[in-house]
């Protein structure tokens, strides 16, 4: 059994409202890919430990195209 995202593998959408103005904010992607060009190749080993999230959650940055607010927000792992 793997612990992995529901969100990087798109077996859901998750929708958020944006705490500044109210509008429906979009997935930016997982706080890791952030980092630099090759973070999103490093094994979750490494990038779990920069993000600080815990060993069952991904954090993803959320962004609001509307006021440009950017939120991060910890999704919880699913078993397969």
């Amino acid at each position: 059994m793997e612990l992995i995202c529901p969100i990087c593998n798109a077996m859901v959408a998750y929708l958020f409202k944006c705490p500044t103005c109210g509008n429906q904010m979009e997935n930016a992607g997982a706080i890791q890919d952030f980092f630099d060009d090759y973070s999103t190749y490093l094994p979750m080993s490494i990038t779990q430990r920069i993000d600080d999230a815990a060993y069952d959650q991904c954090v993803h940055v959320f962004h609001c195209n509307q006021c440009n607010h950017d939120k991060r927000i910890s999704i919880d792992k699913v078993t397969i």
